[in-house]
């Protein structure tokens, strides 16, 4: 047996070796680096979370002098500003640098924080009852990636300044996207409405990033409101997604390509928060476990790197998106601790 702190290291090592560029001092989208090269600003923000988790995992400033050199690689390539016309990814980099900020200690992570909210409340408009736009030149398109992660903002900012006006506009972001993009018998969250300007929702998008960002919006307010129904909303909502997106064995398939990389991660990293305020998730920690096993036993190749499929090791070029959301797994599964142990057969439990 391993402890499954051994393969956040592979994962995090192939992470810094594999991906970030010396010269640009910053992260790169795949591996082996493509000619051309796109700027996907939302991946940087995960990245930087990931950094975060091995430095809470470990306790090594190498992880902090990473993240600090990926902080600013995004801010120079990004053209010296961490603002941006998508509005969800801005919430990421504020969603970072409030972690930022709590773990380092460090004014300026919040002062950034704060000044990305401060344009990012700008995505709110009438248009479909309310809600947060996606991105600043489609403001009539409004869906889950773009309000539940404000919604978390807002009350994480709320516990740390005291600002009545982030809880208002926390209760106020979570109610709309609740009433307008959850299915009320199954407490499925759908993605998005109106993405084509007819009004419709797009209820076959269906995706874990949707249901983590539900989930840690549901877990911040009962912590602050202490509504024990949020934390059952928040248990539903991720029991449906065992049950519409995991296979037979609670394994959660590849999603698609490009951004669809990242969302297996972003939707373990907010499970796992869950699991911490009750002890009524047994089960989920266990499909955390589950899907890290698969990831540190089939999916990872000889040099630590994950694709998009867990079930079996990636050749060929790997996403950034891809592979963060390995790691963001594994390191959660770390976090619960030595009852995650690594095995070269499948466990009883399973």
């Amino acid at each position: 047996m391993k402890r499954i702190e051994e393969a956040c290291e592979r994962a995090q090592y192939a992470l810094w070796n594999k991906f970030w560029d010396q010269e640009k001092a910053v992260f790169v989208n795949h591996y082996p680096v493509k000619e051309e090269e796109s700027w996907i600003y939302w991946w940087h923000a995960h990245a930087l979370d990931a950094l975060l988790d091995g430095y809470a995992r470990t306790k090594e400033k190498d992880y902090l002098e990473r993240f600090k050199a990926e902080y600013d690689g995004v801010f120079r390539e990004n053209g010296g500003t961490f603002l941006h016309n998508w509005y969800d990814d801005m919430e990421w980099m504020t969603l970072a640098l409030i972690r930022a900020f709590d773990i380092t200690g460090e004014k300026r992570y919040m002062e950034q924080a704060v000044s990305i909210w401060n344009d990012s409340k700008t995505a709110w408009n009438d248009c479909c009852g309310g809600g947060m736009a996606w991105k600043k030149d489609q403001p009539d398109y409004k869906n889950t990636p773009a309000n539940a992660p404000a919604a978390i903002i807002a009350f994480r900012l709320y516990q740390r300044l005291h600002r009545e006006e982030d809880r208002e506009w926390g209760e106020k972001i979570l109610k709309w996207n609740l009433d307008h993009l959850m299915d009320p018998d199954t407490c499925f969250i759908w993605d998005g409405m109106n993405r084509l300007g007819d009004g419709a929702v797009d209820y076959d998008w269906k995706f874990t990033y949707c249901q983590g960002v539900i989930i840690g919006a549901a877990v911040e307010y009962a912590g602050i409101t202490n509504h024990k129904e949020y934390l059952e909303l928040a248990g539903k909502v991720a029991r449906q997604a065992v049950t519409e997106l995991a296979d037979e064995d609670g394994i959660f398939p590849y999603e698609g390509p490009d951004d669809c990389g990242l969302f297996r991660g972003i939707f373990f990293r907010y499970v796992y928060e869950l699991t911490q305020v009750s002890d009524e998730f047994e089960d989920l920690k266990d499909i955390i476990k589950k899907n890290a096993r698969m990831i540190a036993e089939k999916g990872m190749n000889e040099e630590g790197l994950a694709g998009g499929d867990w079930r079996q090791k990636s050749g060929g070029t790997i996403d950034l998106a891809q592979h963060l959301s390995a790691v963001m797994t594994l390191e959660m599964a770390a976090k619960l601790g030595n009852s995650c142990l690594l095995y070269t057969s499948p466990s009883p439990r399973d």
